[in-house]
């Protein structure tokens, strides 16, 4: 019995060293000015980073994390071609119903899950700039669960630091980083279709996007130019006027939509069969205004449709033919 445990302590032990290496593997290419292939390379070694994490998390709590199916009470465990055990991806951990990762979380890897999908059969260019927040996120959410299910002896903040910059970001630069016209199609689109779906609270949340303002500063005082970054608490009057500025250069709102509008779109795609009752109908079988499902918002007693339900809309018209005959 102690020679088992002493193996399933080694097998754990290892799986923790493999998972922080490819976490400082990531961020040390992602870092690397001399590597252009960096956003592809995080996503990948951050993912393997998280799964082994995981997968350490529930060896130690005795979760089974190998595929099987039951058969007459006994298990029988997928194996591939070779004979070994098919474990768990991440996406699989975090779908986990004793998973240890809280929800905002979990939608940053699943993001990266889904972005990895977009890229991993194609060349992909200039995403580095777009993605560096939720890359951010990713690192700092890492370094929090390492520390938090296991021991702080396995914190990687001790190894990581601020990457340097050889050029300053000016006003036509700050402009293009908001537009993604320079993303290849089907990334953009992953992107837009995944926020989308986000709360607001979610997408604002620095558990998945961690943004950073950087603004140049004049040191008044010897010693104070030292330093690049400089932290400043979110309830001082200095960071209030920044939020006020940093408002201004917000994200785009979404688009929103009132049904008498979608029936209108609606029609003018030839679902002339559609009519806002059939719209409540419809929102009422499918619970749409479910806030968790974030398929729209009240505003002041009104409710307003985003984008993506649409989509779900004309799904619908097409599969009971609203066209006319």
């Amino acid at each position: 019995m102690a020679t088992r445990n002493r193996k399933v302590k080694s097998v754990k032990t290892e799986l923790l060293t493999k998972s922080r290496e490819a976490m400082l593997s990531a961020v040390q290419i992602f870092n690397n000015p001399n590597i252009q292939f960096k956003s592809e390379s995080f996503i990948v070694l951050s993912n393997i980073a998280w799964m082994y994490l995981l997968h350490a998390y529930y060896r130690d709590k005795k979760i089974e994390y190998r595929y099987h199916d039951v058969v007459n009470t006994r298990k029988r465990y997928h194996r591939t071609k070779r004979g070994a055990y098919k474990y768990w991806e991440l996406e699989r951990c975090l779908n986990e119903e004793k998973s240890p990762i809280d929800n905002i979380t979990a939608s940053n890897l699943r993001f990266l899950i889904g972005l990895r999908h977009e890229i991993e059969h194609q060349m992909t260019t200039k995403i580095d700039e777009y993605l560096s927040a939720r890359f951010q996120s990713c690192c700092l959410n890492y370094n929090l669960f390492i520390k938090k299910l296991f021991e702080s002896k396995y914190a990687i903040d001790k190894h990581l630091s601020v990457s340097l910059q050889f050029s300053t970001i000016n006003e036509e630069q700050t402009e293009k980083l908001k537009e993604f016209t320079d993303l290849p199609k089907n990334i953009a689109t992953y992107i837009n279709d995944f926020d989308d779906k986000l709360s607001d609270e979610l997408y604002n949340d620095i558990r998945f996007s961690y943004r950073v303002l950087y603004v140049p500063k004049s040191a008044n005082n010897k010693g104070q130019a030292d330093k690049v970054i400089e932290f400043i608490p979110a309830n001082t009057p200095e960071a209030e006027g920044l939020n006020k500025e940093y408002v201004l250069i917000k994200e785009k709102e979404k688009q929103k939509h009132l049904p008498s509008n979608i029936v209108a779109l609606m029609k003018k795609k030839g679902f002339n069969k559609f009519s806002v009752h059939k719209h409540t109908q419809l929102w009422k079988k499918l619970d749409g205004k479910n806030p968790s499902k974030n398929y729209g918002v009240s505003v002041e007693g009104a409710w307003y449709w985003y984008d993506h339900w649409l989509k779900i809309v004309e799904e619908h018209c097409k599969k009971n033919k609203l066209n006319l005959e």
